[in-house]
């Protein structure tokens, strides 16, 4: 199923090199935004974004919060980098009839929300974003430990919160004694990603996780490169009750 999934839905190119992300500028990495608009328009204002910033958003723009169509417009609007998030991923295969999934009622929301334009936003996302000169790489959920990270399919990098006893990638809900992928990531290069939510950032060695929970109550977490700078949005609410 990879495979084909990998041919017939993304490009999958990447963009490499410090230059091509953000010339001259800063890099403004966003966490999981999960449709809260209000947020993001709150933090977008305390960033002001400047003519030479580029913008990368972690994935997981879509579904849960309030305003799925009005984040993805103006994500869009940003002309950013959006990265491939887990709940974009499950859409993606069920607009492609590539998977059968049986939708959950905040999917068939975001569904009804969106139009072609939208539906091309997400197929143009990339797996992950690479600065070479840096040792960084932007990516959604996490890579594999001891596995070449750039080989992965999207069904891991998207997806990846534990690793189990047999070494197989899992979900937290998946094992009960697995351990955090990023607390076995002893490799380069440094990733900074999103996908698992906490209540602070989650810090290593060789890692940095930016979803602090937004739509859950949290906060909206961006991470300003070169300056390892962090700026939060607390939320309004949480949006999932």
């Amino acid at each position: 199923m990879e495979p084909e999934l990998k041919n017939r839905l993304f490009p999958f190119h990447q963009v490499k090199g410090e230059e091509s992300l953000a010339k001259n500028g800063r890099l403004l990495v966003i966490g999981d935004v999960h449709g809260c608009i209000r947020e993001l328009e709150k933090l977008i204002k305390v960033l002001k974004p400047e003519k030479n910033d580029r913008m990368i958003f972690l994935g997981d723009l879509i579904n849960k919060g309030p305003d799925t169509k009005s984040v993805l417009n103006l994500a869009r609007s940003l002309k950013g980098y959006s990265i491939l998030g887990n709940h974009e991923y499950r859409l993606l295969k069920f607009y492609h009839s590539i998977d059968s999934l049986q939708l959950r009622s905040y999917e068939k929301s975001t569904i009804e929300s969106m139009d072609e334009e939208d539906w091309d936003y997400l197929k143009s996302m990339v797996l992950w974003l690479e600065q070479p000169k840096e040792g960084r790489v932007f990516v959604h959920g996490g890579f594999l430990p001891g596995s070449p990270w750039f080989t992965q399919p999207a069904k891991v990098v998207t997806q990846i919160q534990m690793i189990d006893k047999k070494g197989v990638p899992r979900k937290r809900g998946e094992t009960q004694d697995g351990q955090f992928w990023a607390n076995l990531w002893d490799q380069k290069p440094f990733v900074v990603y999103g996908h698992t939510p906490r209540k602070k950032i989650h810090r290593t060695t060789n890692s940095l996780g930016i979803d602090t929970g937004c739509v859950w109550g949290g906060h909206l977490t961006a991470l300003i490169l070169p300056e390892n700078e962090i700026v939060q949005i607390k939320a309004k609410k949480n949006y999932t009750k």
